[in-house]
């Protein structure tokens, strides 16, 4: 049964006191509103929906965000820790006075709309926000929701960015290096003071590997005579071991040798001590911005790097599960957004195969080699051996002609060439 009674300050103040239900209180401006909140609760109890909203109505967002900065963020990687830092200052300047009872779907979809178009600050012209800068502030928007709903208690009903249309995260980005742009790329970062940005660049094309991944290297990560990069601390929190090239294998060594290396840190990569006197990882944004104005690059993004080098990967042959292994790659779906193949690569792979083609090759892999040895036979001074090389050269590329062919026919599933072994013993 509801008690109202009339407070000093001329209020009305109804009090709820049910067997089996949390003490539910309620002030209000007259009489009437405490009666028809009161017989409101009483029913709802009866029925057992009943759902204690005041400590939502009493929650602002501003303070719902800094207890989620304080219990949830920490427990995240440091660098997530620092975006959700800028994500929540921002969404406190927009929403932190409402009430998390207060905010609807509405007044959500309205901030949705006002970053898109570009909210102004105080004499400020209004700067457009892209769709994913809004998407991941909404994200950790509703986050905090369903924290709140799952753990707080705060009697929130429901999470109103679910209510809401998401901006589209968008094609994702298609940037290759141009015909003569990494000749001029490398050129230009190898000329630098420091050598480290010249390697770092190059190791990102060879490996495909993350800017974060590569500066916090340490030289226990890398064996160089395996030739692999062993990776723990990933953006998907999955390890994985990178395969080196010839190439990157001689710039980590390279790396290694190095010989300003400092002996108070590990890391390959490494950069001038803090205040604190600790050494961290290479900053090169800077001189990577530099690099790219001086080209007329400006469109270039250091993490387009790894789009080439994923394409480069699909384009020599590996197959997807091998690239996304390489590339860390949970998902196919991520690793097509990696993956920008040139029109030029189709069209060979479209022709790749064909027992036309098959032949050709033969044929021109026939002329280069006899041409070959008969310069080699001539400055051999026709001896023996080199004649018997001569010999030997016609049906060993009538083999490799019939071989071809009949894997060109089997490829198109077509019966095989039948075809006589040829004995390549002289």
């Amino acid at each position: 049964m509801a008690t109202i009674v009339k407070t000093t300050t001329g209020t009305w103040k109804a009090v709820i006191r049910k067997r089996g239900w949390p003490t539910a209180a309620k002030t209000f401006r007259t009489k009437r509103d405490a009666e028809d909140w009161s017989r409101r609760t009483e029913d709802e109890m009866v029925r057992g929906v009943y759902i204690q909203r005041a400590p939502s109505e009493r929650t602002t967002v501003e303070a719902a965000l800094r207890r989620y900065l304080a219990e949830v963020t920490p427990g995240k990687r440091p660098s997530t820790q620092v975006t959700e830092r800028r994500r929540a200052g921002i969404l406190i300047a927009h929403l932190g006075c409402y009430s998390l009872a207060a905010l609807t779907p509405e007044i959500i979809a309205n901030y949705r709309d006002s970053r898109l178009a570009g909210d102004s600050t105080a004499g400020a012209k209004p700067k457009p926000r892209s769709n994913n800068t809004v998407r991941l502030e909404l994200a950790l928007l509703g986050h905090m929701f369903n924290v709140a709903l799952k753990e707080w208690g705060l009697g929130l009903t429901y999470n109103p960015v679910q209510s809401i249309r998401r901006p589209s995260p968008g094609a994702g980005r298609d940037r290759r290096l141009l015909r003569g742009e990494e000749a001029k790329l490398l050129a230009a970062v190898d000329a630098h003071s420091n050598p480290m940005l010249g390697w770092i660049v190059r190791i990102a094309l060879e490996t495909g590997m993350r800017t974060s991944e590569i500066v916090t290297l340490s030289r226990r990560q890398i064996d160089l005579e395996r030739r692999v990069v062993r990776l723990h601390d990933t953006k998907n929190t999955s390890s994985r071991t990178v395969p080196l090239t010839i190439e990157a294998t001689r710039l980590f060594r390279l790396a290694f040798n190095n010989p300003v290396r400092p002996i108070d840190t590990d890391l390959i990569f490494f950069g001038e001590p803090g205040r604190d006197g600790k050494r961290r990882p290479y900053q090169f944004s800077r001189m990577w911005a530099a690099v790219k104005r001086e080209l007329g690059m400006a469109d270039l993004h250091f993490h387009d790097l790894r789009h080439e080098a994923v394409s480069r990967l699909v384009e020599a042959g590996l197959s997807d599960q091998e690239v996304a292994a390489i590339s860390g790659h949970k998902s196919m779906q991520m690793l097509k957004r990696y993956t920008h193949l040139r029109p030029e690569h189709l069209h060979r792979a479209r022709t790749k195969g064909t027992p036309a083609e098959a032949v050709d090759v033969a044929r021109d892999a026939a002329r280069l080699l006899a041409t070959e040895l008969q310069a080699t036979h001539q400055r051999a001074n026709q001896t023996d051996a080199m004649a018997s090389a001569l010999r030997k050269a016609g049906p060993l590329l009538q083999e490799l002609a019939s071989l071809l062919l009949e894997q060109a026919h089997t490829s198109s599933s077509q019966p095989p060439l039948t075809r006589p072994r040829l004995a390549l013993t002289g």
